[in-house]
């Protein structure tokens, strides 16, 4: 007869009781526990610039190293520092807030618990910004960073060029005020 670790064990590999199971073993070497939420191909939509104004999907996310183990507790939560019932009020000071907690629902205000529990209330609202509904986010150029580079300093140069021939200057270095990205660079590091 097999031991319910065994039972188990094989349960998570069969194929018929995986199919109808809601906790599946996911992963290539099933060490994950969950349902497999990774995107297919045609789901995904990050992408990246692949050069020359073109587009490819980006690389997926390395898997955590973790992975299959459980994390223990002590390095989620806050453990506790002094020993199990420090926190206890003496005799005295149960008086005392009795006494607070007497004159405080007198005179009508709300008492500590009662405000913490109003405020955790209010933390606990998720808000969501509201979306402008005409809001459309920027198309992807499909450059790369040198390509988008590139063209920005073409353009500044044929603007120098224009500058300079409306001018009647000969360098750029004599205008007032730096055009290209090289200029300003140059007048930067001579203040320094």
């Amino acid at each position: 007869m097999k031991s319910f670790k065994q039972f188990i064990g094989e349960a998570y590999f069969d194929p018929n009781v995986q199919g109808r199971s809601q906790v599946q073993r996911v992963g290539s070497d099933g060490s994950k526990i969950g349902a497999e939420r990774k995107k297919t191909e045609p789901e995904k939509r990050r992408v990246k610039a692949a050069g020359g104004g073109k587009t490819e999907p980006a690389k997926d996310y390395k898997a955590r190293k973790d992975i299959g183990t459980q994390r223990p507790r002590s390095t989620r939560e806050q453990q506790p520092t002094k020993e199990r019932g420090a926190a206890k009020l003496s005799p005295r000071e149960q008086q005392k807030k009795a006494r607070a907690e007497r004159l405080a629902a007198k005179s009508g205000r709300k008492s500590g618990k009662e405000l913490t529990k109003a405020a955790d209330k209010l933390l606990t609202k998720k808000t969501t910004k509201a979306v402008d509904p005409k809001y459309r986010a920027a198309k992807a150029s499909g450059m790369t960073r040198s390509e988008r580079q590139s063209l920005t300093r073409k353009g500044e140069k044929k603007l120098r060029d224009l500058t300079l021939a409306a001018t009647g200057k000969k360098k750029e270095s004599e205008l007032k005020h730096p055009i290209t990205h090289k200029e300003r660079a140059r007048r930067a590091k001579e203040k320094k």
